[in-house]
């Protein structure tokens, strides 16, 4: 067959490869050598400061920009490849939207393109649109739009599906809606990759989260453990008449402190030997509490620390 090989996808396949990846522009590195995988089945929440490079990062997965050095694979192949085979479902907060039509027109445009696609009203209901489908989409709120964005990445049998900041600007109620739908389109199989700023929702919706600074990986684990490579915990007590801040804060292990009138919030990297310490200071504690830090403060520390190893 003239040399010609076929290259089979397997479970064991990636359904994302980056090896080794960088994009340059001009004198800033917004990826620099970034390697990951992802797998069939993988909620994945892709965290980093502004700047971080998490929408290069979706943008080389998409095949909308080439990288400079290293190699991007989706599903095997190309990222151009996956996408023209429908293999990919894209929500991108810089999508814009064709004025002058109906939300209905839209998503049936989006059916028609996709080489597997679903029946419109069925698009229509799982995005939670079927209500607005008569509206124009010139005349949709932020968070009515950013549901068609959903429909319009899920109008078809794709198997990945990356959102960009996908809940900005949708109440309480269609975020929990949306979330419930992402975790039924991951348990029929399929990967979801989502870059937010919520870190609450990471740490609720993500089995897995990858967080980036300054286009490389500084983490790569479930929340639990992103929190546990912190290394820090909180510690937070009252005291009885005026602080003096000053022999709190030279207590041992500190990473930061924060005093609001009687109240007392600290992290430590050993929490046991601060609070040995802090009543070696003569004073009372009162309402002493110690707690793991959460997937939000645990993602400043990491990339705090980041900041402090490269100034």
């Amino acid at each position: 067959m003239g040399g010609m090989t076929t290259t089979a996808v397997t479970a064991a396949t990636p359904v994302v490869g980056f090896e080794s990846v960088s994009k340059v522009y001009g004198d800033v590195r917004a990826v620099d050598g970034l390697s990951l995988s992802l797998y069939p089945g993988e909620t994945v929440a892709l965290l980093g400061p502004n700047g971080a490079g998490k929408s290069t990062t979706l943008d080389l997965l998409l095949g909308l920009r080439q990288p400079d050095a290293g190699r991007v694979r989706v599903f095997g192949t190309g990222p151009r490849e996956a996408i023209v085979a429908g293999r990919v479902g894209a929500m991108l907060q810089s999508g814009g939207l064709m004025d002058e039509v109906t939300v209905a027109e839209l998503v049936a445009l989006a059916c028609a393109l996709h080489p597997k696609s679903y029946k419109v009203g069925d698009v229509l209901s799982r995005a939670g649109i079927s209500q607005i489908a008569d509206r124009k989409v010139d005349k949709l709120s932020g968070g009515q739009a950013q549901r068609v964005r959903f429909a319009l990445a899920t109008a078809g049998d794709s198997d990945l599906i990356v959102l960009d900041e996908p809940t900005t600007g949708m109440d309480v109620t269609a975020r929990q809606a949306f979330w419930a739908t992402m975790r039924e389109q991951a348990d029929q199989g399929r990967t979801v990759l989502f870059a937010t700023h919520y870190l609450e929702e990471a740490d609720a919706i993500a089995d897995r989260v990858l967080v980036l600074h300054r286009g490389r990986l500084l983490a790569d684990g479930t929340a639990a453990e992103i929190k546990a490579k912190a290394g820090a915990r909180r510690v937070s007590f009252d005291l009885d008449g005026p602080v003096d801040e000053a022999p709190i804060r030279a207590l041992p292990f500190l990473t930061s402190v924060d005093v609001s009138g009687h109240t007392v919030r600290i992290q430590s990297s050993d929490a046991d030997a601060t609070v040995h310490a802090l009543y070696g200071l003569g004073v009372y504690p009162r309402n002493l509490e110690v707690s793991g830090l959460g997937l939000e403060q645990a993602f400043v520390a990491i990339t705090q620390a980041e900041e402090a190893k490269q100034s």
